[in-house]
């Protein structure tokens, strides 16, 4: 523990986000077992545990392996000081566009709806790797570095230096994630673009006008594509006999999340991970962990997300520069938007969006980056100054005061 000896983070976010992982390893070891089955022997009719050609673990080591990576991607930003993503702000978002569009001429659709994969065979454990989970962070370090480098405060509030260059930033990396189509990952990077965008000095008509474009061009995706208009459709009138994809999975989640009850089935006993709920290790497994804890252990697990987000605010209030706010901003958005609307999937509270919940879901990509960004948080939260934006911390970059008014904040360890 020598690394870490008198040195200050904020030992609750990391607490909360260890917590979630490991609650995401042992759900992963319990609900999936019946896909690790139809993985290892997808041509065994009647396959089970006790045949040597299955491995009844194959999801569980392939999740251990991500969550792996992760960690060591958690504790490399964690020891990287916040200025050089500044510096590598430009290439990290280059490099996100170009895995976003190699996806739309090259990708894999991995059986789903959107082609959002570069497939990797040859990495057995990683699989395929998405690149819209790289750019998210791309984004967030890009904007980041604009607002706070290469352009002045009166310039944002700006149609053509502000407005103008935000879309434009934003809408290289959010129209090719549309395209897949990926509408629940363009969400996420539109909250993210619109809450750092508002944090560096934006002006609220441009934000309105932008809301109202954005609002044209979803009714045009709407209507233009039958899937998305099924599954909205599906949430705002669900059918009362429905097998089709776009309603099946919300129905069956309900069904998971009722039965568990408020103190749930137990481990390995839930049911729906089985046969009915396609997704159950990956976007709904907040649903299949409902069935197995019940609702109270639930309500701690989002708990801890709110925690997440909290905390995460917090080191955005107390960051050392704009850019170091910016980007804990941003990075809080996304972690926090991206769980909570994937939670309010599974509780049928909205459209099926396709999304992982962080740190729990089984997906490489997702499991990496995240932890990632929680390894810049806690950097940023080490370098915390002992000064504080002033109370209108968009009109103001500097800090105002010079005495330590924030200084019990993060815990010396």
């Amino acid at each position: 523990m020598r690394l870490f000896k008198n040195q200050k983070y904020d030992k609750v976010l990391l607490l909360a986000v260890l917590a979630l992982v490991l609650v995401g390893v042992v759900m992963i070891t319990s609900i999936g077992v019946p896909k690790s089955i139809r993985i290892s022997a997808p041509d065994l009719r009647y396959a089970d545990c006790s045949n040597e050609a299955v491995d009844c673990y194959l999801i569980l080591k392939k999740h251990l392996v991500r969550a792996g990576l992760g960690l060591v991607a958690m504790f490399v930003a964690w020891k990287m000081p916040y200025r050089a993503w500044k510096t590598l702000a430009p290439i990290f978002y280059a490099a996100g566009l170009g895995l976003l569009m190699y996806v739309l001429i090259a990708g894999d659709s991995n059986n789903t709806f959107a082609k959002s994969w570069i497939n990797l065979p040859a990495l057995p454990f990683i699989d395929s790797v998405q690149p819209s989970e790289i750019a998210k962070l791309g984004l967030i370090f890009f904007l980041s570095y604009f607002f706070a480098e290469k352009i002045s405060f009166e310039k944002i509030g700006e149609l053509k230096e502000g407005f103008l260059k935000f879309a434009l930033i934003s809408g290289l990396i959010i129209v090719p994630v549309a395209l897949q189509p990926d509408i629940g990952s363009a969400m996420i990077f539109a909250f993210i673009a619109v809450v750092i965008y508002y944090l560096a000095g934006a002006r609220i008509s441009h934000m309105l006008g932008g809301a109202l474009i954005v609002a044209v061009i979803a009714m045009g995706l709407l209507a233009s594509s039958e899937h998305i208009r099924n599954r909205v459709e599906a949430f705002v009138n669900p059918p009362s006999d429905c097998t089709e994809d776009y309603c099946w999975q919300t129905r069956q989640a309900n069904i998971a999340i009722g039965s568990g009850g408020f103190w749930g089935k137990g481990l390995t006993q839930g049911i729906q991970k089985s046969f009915w709920l396609p997704q159950a290790v990956d976007d709904f497994v907040f649903a299949a962990t409902s069935e197995e804890l019940g609702f109270v252990r639930m309500s701690l697990i989002v708990l801890l997300y709110a925690v997440v987000a909290y905390r995460s605010f917090q080191i955005a209030a107390h960051a050392p520069s704009k850019f170091a706010m910016l980007t804990a901003a941003g990075i809080g958005t996304w972690i926090s938007v991206q769980a909570f609307v994937n939670i309010m999937v599974n509780t049928a509270l909205f459209p099926i969006t396709g999304i992982t919940l962080p740190f729990m879901s089984y997906g490489g990509s997702s499991m990496v980056m995240t932890l990632f960004g929680v390894g810049v948080l806690l950097n940023i939260s080490q370098n915390t100054t002992l000064y504080e934006y002033s109370p209108d911390r968009r009109r103001n970059s500097r800090s105002r005061d010079s005495q330590p008014r924030y200084s019990g904040r993060y815990t010396r360890v």
